[in-house]
Order: structure tokens, then C-alpha cells, then sequence
């Protein structure tokens, strides 16, 4: 295997996991366990920034042109009126607690 097949492939590792970070921290009631797993992401989230920087500089991978500032505030401005407009401000329904400790419903 060559050492560009390598370094791609634990790149595409290192975004997988992190991408599993994700749903695993969302869903963690514990918050010590919580904050164990945001610094774990963190620390994934650096070596793949780091792999990817020695993997664009040996010519491995070459990222998609910068967009104009003109795009990325229109992007910008699109994410956000996007957000404002789902529930609560969360990216979706949140459940709600029902008085006298019965199920959650979808508000």
C-alpha cells in the first residue's frame, strides 16, 4: 500500500469518527461522560486538521477552491434564517416532559 492510500484512508477514519463522536455526545445523559467524549472529538478533530494540512501539502489531496466572501455570506445568511425557522432553535421538535412523570411528547 502506498503512503498516499494510507494517509487518505486514516483520513476518512479520523471523519468517520468524529461524525460518531457526534451522535454519541448528543445522546450522553452523563455529563462527566459528556464532556470525556467532546475532549476525545476535540483531540480527533485536531489530528485529522493536522493529517489533512501534511496530506494537502504532499499534493494527497486537494481541497475545492475557497469560495468567494460574497458565497460565504450568502451561505452564512442562508444557515441562518434556516435555523431561526425550525422549533425552538434546535434543528428540529424537542420532546417535551408531561406533568406527573409520563412520556415526553413531540412539541
Amino acid at each position: 500500500m502506498q503512503e498516499k492510500d494510507m494517509v487518505l484512508d486514516v483520513l476518512s477514519g479520523a471523519k468517520a469518527s468524529i461524525g460518531t463522536y457526534a451522535k454519541v455526545i448528543t445522546e450522553c445523559g452523563n455529563q462527566n461522560l459528556r464532556q470525556t467524549f467532546q475532549q476525545m472529538r476535540d483531540s480527533d478533530e485536531k489530528f485529522q486538521y493536522d493529517l489533512y494540512k501534511v496530506a494537502e501539502q504532499k499534493g494527497y489531496y486537494v481541497p475545492s477552491p475557497a469560495c468567494s466572501p460574497q458565497d460565504s455570506s450568502s451561505i452564512k445568511n442562508s444557515l441562518s434564517q434556516a435555523s431561526s425557522s425550525m422549533p425552538q432553535g434546535q434543528g428540529g421538535a424537542m420532546p417535551q416532559a408531561q406533568a406527573g412523570g409520563t412520556a415526553p411528547t413531540w412539541h
